[in-house]
């Protein structure tokens, strides 16, 4: 009996499909946050929104780039733990 035989069938995503949706979440988001910037400097014109919301969406392109290098796990973290600080900021700090 080789080892191929032995192994259990892989469930979940391969390296390169979870590579992909990370990239994918993260371009949603970073749009998402650049609409939501619109409209809050619509609504009122602060240094502060933009300096949380623009943070907010370098976050977003530095997970893109991790993920196309491989690193889907660090960016999955940043990206969880970025949006939650942002949008605490937002609901915290911004009048």
């Amino acid at each position: 009996m080789s080892l191929s035989d032995q192994e259990t069938p892989r469930t979940g995503l391969s390296p390169r499909q979870a590579r992909r949706l990370r990239i994918a979440a993260a371009s949603v988001l970073l749009v998402a946050m650049a609409v939501v910037l619109v409209l809050r400097l619509a609504s009122r014109t602060s240094v502060l929104v933009v300096g949380v919301y623009g943070l907010a969406m370098i976050l977003c392109g530095v997970v893109i780039e991790l993920s196309r290098n491989g690193r889907t796990r660090l960016g999955t973290w940043l990206l969880g733990t970025g949006l939650l600080a942002a949008l605490a900021a937002d609901w915290l700090l911004l009048p």
